[in-house]
């Protein structure tokens, strides 16, 4: 009996290495595109005169392009903590939605401590690797992605803020384009596989670009889009086109 219980933890150590070791490593590319979008990010945040703790705990703690540069607006202008508070709820609330569809791919049996530390470290790329995977998602394939990107968002913050405003503004706006680079880099291979998927991500685009330029709609928060779009398109999809569960 010892040795059957034996057996079976060495196998279930085993398979989580694994899946630890193929996030770490599906998770290198997020970490590159991380370290130059936040490099960005820590030159603002050295501008309304954070520090480097002060900008790498923001980073640590928080893991969000949108909310962090929108919070440095609002430090700067002395805003309450109740208006930062919700300006942060309004933009990071699709990350609510997100973890809603990735507790789909867990197994039941998963444990709620899992669940915690996997939706305290969701983000756009993350969520969209994780979500890719085939079958049932193992925990310990979101930490090995979690354990190679986040690093890289803080990194890159640290040495933002330590360099200043030494790089000309065409290398600034070339690093911020690399994390939308990145994120069509994940998005694009399944719809290879899916023409449903396919067609739910031009029809995304379309309507974010619609959304961009309708005079009312256009007033919306960037997080009230997301959270709209997201609803409505992800919703049609899961009504017209169910996944059946095998």
């Amino acid at each position: 009996m010892k040795l059957l219980i034996g057996g079976f933890l060495y196998n279930v150590m085993e398979t989580n290495f694994i899946s630890f070791k193929n996030g770490v490593k599906n998770g290198i590319p997020i970490f590159i595109g991380y370290l130059a979008v936040s490099f960005s990010f820590g030159i603002a945040a050295k501008n309304i005169g954070l520090s480097v703790f002060q900008g790498a705990f923001m980073s640590a703690s928080n893991l969000t392009s949108a909310g962090q540069f929108a919070s440095l607006g609002l430090i700067s202008a002395a805003s309450s903590y109740f208006e930062m508070a919700v300006t942060q709820f309004v933009i990071n609330l699709r990350y609510c939605l997100m973890s809603c569809a990735l507790s789909q791919k867990l197994s039941e049996s998963t444990a709620f401590f899992h669940r915690f530390i996997m939706a305290a470290g969701i983000s756009d790329e993350i969520f969209g690797i994780s979500y890719s995977a085939e079958g049932h998602l193992n925990p310990f394939y979101t930490y090995g992605l979690m354990t190679a990107a986040v690093p890289g968002w803080v990194l890159g913050t640290i040495l933002g803020i330590a360099s200043g405003n030494i790089l000309p503004d065409r290398i600034m706006s070339s690093l911020s384009i690399a994390l939308y680079s990145m994120f069509i880099a994940v998005i694009i291979p399944p719809t290879r596989k899916n023409k449903i998927l396919k067609g739910i991500v031009i029809l995304s685009m379309l309507l974010s670009f619609i959304f961009y330029y309708i005079p009312v709609l256009n007033n919306l928060s960037q997080g009230f889009k997301i959270i709209i779009l997201t609803a409505v398109i992800a919703g049609g999809a899961a009504v017209l086109f169910p996944i059946k569960e095998e």
